[in-house]
């Protein structure tokens, strides 16, 4: 969350990034202005699906560590749930804060990308565990 946090500042805002990406894609990739603001828009967005789908994945493990039913070892709704609302809170509060940064925008859209990383990182999470037990089950 500290990460999310230094990243909503005025350090990393587009102006400032594209500021020292674009010279250094344009010597390795002879890459043009319109190109690379295409290019530095999805960078820009895949950095935040990866920021949540992160965020989301550690706080299940916390959660996870921290409430232990004692029937259940492997998955339980309510880490999940509650690493997935934790992320969507943090996402809403990060643009929330970036409106107070004249360099920034806090946009809905992006607490809907946010939250769709999240969301993603449970399914993954669940899938995996899922797919974890029935392969142990097999050898058993």
């Amino acid at each position: 969350m500290s990460l999310i946090a230094v990243e909503s500042t005025d350090w990393f805002s587009s102006e400032h990034t594209s500021r020292f990406l674009y010279p250094i894609l344009h010597f390795l990739l002879n890459i043009s202005p319109q190109a690379f603001e295409v290019f530095h828009h999805y960078l820009r967005k895949t950095g935040h699906f990866v920021g949540y789908f992160a965020l989301s994945a550690l706080l299940f493990r916390a959660w996870r560590d921290t409430l232990h039913p004692a029937k259940v070892k492997v998955w339980a709704r309510r880490w999940a749930g509650s690493a997935f609302l934790m992320s969507v809170l943090v996402a809403s509060l990060d643009e929330w804060h970036q409106t107070f940064i004249p360099s920034r925008t806090g946009r809905v859209a992006d607490v809907v990308l946010d939250s769709s990383a999240a969301l993603t990182a449970q399914i993954v999470i669940f899938l995996f565990l899922r797919f974890l037990g029935s392969r142990q089950k097999l050898r058993a």
